[in-house]
């Protein structure tokens, strides 16, 4: 089984006008059943939207009760650049379940991905640019809670920093975070992770390559994790809208092969292979085809290294 959450709810989730590229999230599914990467049994339905208890060990309450009432203060909506709604929260709300479970299912079957997630940006107290709440800071504390691993890293190679995730995490030793992104690129006051890299505009596939082998090895050698986030935005390739770097998309499927075997090849205290979560991240080019493609070749060289 390679365990793909999937979230119905995508089908409407937001006003027309801020339907592309989230429809990527209707279209992604579709391209991996029809060249094959996946089959119908790999996908999972989160069971139910994420439970209070769950969000809260990483939420305010506060945040949580604003989002559910639809009572945030106008500049705090703003910021989320999504116009707030009783549909909007569920869907981030399932989201984060899908993670949850995925990686309840990673434990079992050494990686699960999550078609959504990588709400990177939201921090304990408020959201921004796009993202609700953070997905794999929940599933991290749940994973902890419940005793299922003690010492996380979370490797996030979406193109703009993980800064809610960083926030949410600093001074704390049992989550390691580090973010490689573009040094110039969203957001403009950056967090401070465990470890950030920051690569100049325009980077190459082998600059990028090079620096990512230089470090992730050694860091997960390092800090001997039970547990690996993945964060695989593929917002690092040269076309993207939003990003400033310089990959190509054969690049970008190199760097999740890189980072995955890296992952695949360590081996923890309590599993002979770490399990791994992957949330999708960001992806903008101005063609669906060029996003859809971007993020399938993750799950293909996922199941390549996995399966």
């Amino acid at each position: 089984m390679f365990p793909i959450a999937f979230h119905p709810i995508y089908k409407h989730p937001l006003p027309d006008g801020h339907r592309f590229p989230m429809i990527k999230y209707e279209l992604l599914p579709q391209q991996l059943l029809l060249d094959g990467t996946a089959s119908p049994s790999d996908f999972f339905e989160p069971s139910k939207l994420c439970d209070d208890v769950d969000v809260l060990r990483v939420h305010t309450d506060q945040y949580l009760k604003d989002l559910k009432t639809l009572s945030l203060e106008r500049r705090a909506a703003r910021k989320l650049g999504f116009p707030i709604s009783d549909q909007l929260v569920e869907r981030e709300l399932r989201i984060a379940q899908g993670t949850i479970e995925g990686c309840v299912k990673a434990l079992d079957h050494g990686i699960a991905m999550n078609i959504a997630g990588g709400t990177h940006h939201a921090y304990t107290d408020h959201g921004e640019a796009f993202c609700l709440l953070n997905d794999q800071a929940i599933a991290a504390r749940y994973l902890q809670h419940h005793r299922l691993a003690e010492k996380i890293l979370i490797v996030d190679l979406d193109v703009h920093q993980g800064n809610g995730t960083a926030s949410i995490f600093q001074n704390d030793d049992s989550v390691f975070t580090f973010s490689m992104h573009g040094a110039s690129n969203y957001p403009f006051k950056k967090e401070q992770s465990d470890l950030d890299i920051a690569m100049p505009d325009g980077t190459t596939d082998q600059e990028y390559l090079q620096e990512l082998d230089h470090v992730l090895p050694d860091l997960i050698a390092q800090e001997q994790p039970d547990f690996i986030f993945y964060l695989a935005g593929v917002d690092v390739v040269a076309t993207d809208k939003l990003g400033k770097l310089g990959l190509t998309q054969e690049g970008c499927k190199k760097r999740d092969a890189h980072a995955l075997s890296a992952f695949a090849k360590a081996k923890s205290k309590q599993h002979h292979r770490i399990p791994v979560q992957v949330s999708m991240g960001g992806g903008y080019s101005p063609e669906i085809k060029l996003i859809i493609e971007a993020h399938a070749n993750t799950y293909r060289v996922a199941r390549d290294i996995f399966f």
